[in-house]
């Protein structure tokens, strides 16, 4: 197996099946895609009968080689990843926890930066500006528990 199909194995234990959550801004989602990135990637069946496979490959494309996380060190790659495919600015929560500019894009300075840095430092200064971030949110209420439920389930899968 290869890392990302480790990660996405893990972040699918996060994610579960279907869901319609009516304080969801995402709407419709199944294995946590949600119906208008599954359309965007041409997904044109029920939400319901999204194959795990296609979650799969959207996951791949859209989450995981965007957010570079074949560049990181794997137990970093899988808390980026995670958050990038949960919602939010994961990209530059990692510029924030490395210390570069979070311009949202990984570019030279980025990259020295993570080439340095304690990957294990990294991912709990990571979770806390993605902590901070989501209970900022308007939906924290509704969501905040299980969020913070999937963070530290995400730590204790090796996270640190």
């Amino acid at each position: 197996m290869s890392i990302f199909d480790d990660a996405f194995n893990d972040l699918i234990g996060n994610e579960g099946g279907y869901s319609n959550h009516p304080d969801d801004p995402g709407g419709e989602t199944m294995w946590g895609i949600t119906d208008r990135v599954a359309r965007a990637e041409g997904y044109t069946g029920t939400m319901r009968e999204l194959p795990l496979k296609t979650a799969k490959e959207i996951a791949k494309a859209r989450y995981w080689d965007s957010a570079g996380c074949d560049e990181l060190d794997p137990r970093l790659a899988f808390q980026v990843f995670d958050a990038v495919y949960n919602g939010g600015p994961a990209v530059k929560w990692l510029q924030q926890a490395v210390g570069a500019e979070p311009d949202g894009v990984i570019g030279p300075a980025t990259r020295a930066a993570l080439k340095q840095a304690d990957p294990l430092k990294l991912i709990l200064r990571f979770n806390a500006h993605r902590l901070i971030y989501l209970g900022n949110l308007n939906t924290w209420p509704t969501f905040g528990h299980g969020w913070a439920n999937r963070i530290a389930n995400n730590l204790l899968k090796g996270g640190a």
